[in-house]
């Protein structure tokens, strides 16, 4: 316990670019789709939603892309965060493993997302935008843009997964206080949430259905608003590799290289944010690190969906991509992980997992939150629910290495705190949590609305 667990950088270490894994990966992209004509989307459709700048990040093959200094600059209210190495921990398991965590947490609003947040509120302002529309789950992304857009003087439409917004009044009053409008999604703002409303006044919502009605309000604004993702697409990967970056010069400093990286997965951005400059290493320089993505049982989209064409969205208007998913008119379950329970996952990722350069696991939800308990009571950090997916799957590789008998170096991503998820533990300390198996016969329905989209020869 004498050894150094805290590995910090200054500020003169900040990442000054941000790296684009699509310069590396082996695997050719798979076309972007119009949800109407299923042809190849074109810019002048995707600039309905995002800024020029944003498009073009999408499709770029720069392997850096330079961090702009009003970016950086915000940025450095948190940044570099710090990485610890988790030797309490390591004591409580009596293993030989040796544990580091890149703590996210430590951000203004407390997890990773402010990295792609700042940045799209930055291009959206310098193009000319005025106001910006988005969804969230557990609050995370919302919060996260509501408090860019107040940096750069933009007004915020948020649509919060209904079960979210109830479990997470807090979170709600957050964006509020940046001045974001927060909607409970489905909400009657909307013809789509309207629609769903009628069928059932109870619609709990979903991911899907959220980011269906911040699309509609963008893309129905007459070019007054436009839209913000938090996860999923390439730009928004790309902006969470300072991540990555800082954790290699922080490994560097512990005398030490992960034999594994570990992030939790959704949508898919704070695992790409930490492994993408890992797999860089592995692909270009030699390195053979594992990277182990991890979801819940509950929406599986890695390890139990289907790797094809699907929408992006609950109502067919966003772009249709080639991902895993379970089908993108699947509900899942209420997990207290609001951020994962999204069918699909970024097609960057579900490309790389096709073709075996990273791994990916499914772990349930009372296992999580015993893991979450654990930690917290060795570290001193409460995880988000999110996060401790991550934290799950940390644990079982410091087991294995010490059923093994292996010096093992595992690091994974802590993507946030979990100080606004109080009832999900309060539940879990009570007995009051569930565990949601995948529903197979759901998803086989899903799977009856896939577009159909015609193959290549």
């Amino acid at each position: 316990m004498s050894e150094q667990t805290r590995f910090t950088l200054s500020q003169a270490d900040l990442p000054k670019f941000w790296y684009n894994v699509n310069a590396d990966n082996p695997v050719p992209p798979a076309p972007v789709l119009h949800p109407g004509t299923l042809e190849p989307v074109t810019p002048d459709f995707l600039s309905v939603l995002f800024p020029m700048e944003l498009i073009l990040q999408e499709i770029s093959t720069e392997r850096y892309i330079e961090i702009p200094e009003e970016v950086r600059e915000i940025y450095k209210l948190w940044r570099p965060t710090p990485l610890i190495r988790a030797a309490r921990l390591e004591k409580a398991l009596d293993t030989p493993a040796h544990i580091y965590f890149k703590y996210e947490g430590s951000s203004p609003v407390g997890s990773h997302k402010p990295n792609t947040a700042v940045a799209q509120a930055f291009y959206n302002k310098i193009s000319g935008t005025h106001a910006m529309t988005t969804e969230t789950g557990a609050g995370q992304w919302g919060t996260s843009l509501a408090m860019a857009c107040n940096y750069f003087g933009l007004d915020l439409e948020v649509y919060m997964v209904k079960v979210s917004y109830h479990q997470k009044p807090y979170r709600r009053i957050f964006m509020e206080t940046f001045g974001a409008k927060v909607y409970a999604s489905p909400t009657p703002h909307t013809q789509y949430g309207r629609s769903l409303l009628e069928k059932d006044p109870e619609n709990a919502g979903s991911l899907g259905i959220a980011i269906s009605e911040a699309v509609e309000a963008a893309a129905t604004s007459g070019g007054k608003k436009k839209y913000g993702l938090g996860s999923v697409l390439n730009h928004v990967l790309l902006h969470q590799t300072v991540i990555g970056e800082e954790a290699l010069k922080q490994m560097d400093l512990a005398g030490e290289y992960p034999d594994v990286v570990i992030g939790c997965v959704g949508g898919g951005s704070n695992f790409a944010g930490l492994a993408f400059p890992f797999l860089r290493e592995n692909l270009k320089h030699g390195q053979r690190t594992r990277l182990l993505a991890v979801e819940p049982t509950a929406t599986p989209s890695l390890t139990r969906g289907v790797y094809t064409f699907d929408y992006g969205d609950t109502a067919q208007m966003a772009p249709i991509v080639k991902m895993h998913t379970l089908g993108h008119t699947f509900m899942p379950p209420g997990i207290h992980a609001g951020g994962l329970r999204y069918h699909g996952m970024a097609p960057t990722i579900s490309a790389l997992y096709d073709a075996g350069l990273i791994e990916a696991v499914a772990v349930k939800q009372r296992a999580t939150f015993e893991a979450a308990v654990q930690f917290t009571r060795a570290e001193g950090i409460l995880p988000a629910p999110e996060s401790a997916h991550a934290v799950r799957a940390a644990i079982d590789e410091a087991l294995d290495a010490k059923v093994k008998g292996e010096k093992r170096v595992i690091l994974f991503n802590l993507s946030g705190h979990g100080h606004f998820d109080m009832l999900a533990y309060e539940k879990y300390l009570h007995n009051g949590l569930e565990d949601y198996e995948y529903p197979a016969e759901a998803v086989q329905e899903a799977m009856q609305h896939l577009p159909q989209v015609p193959l290549p020869a």
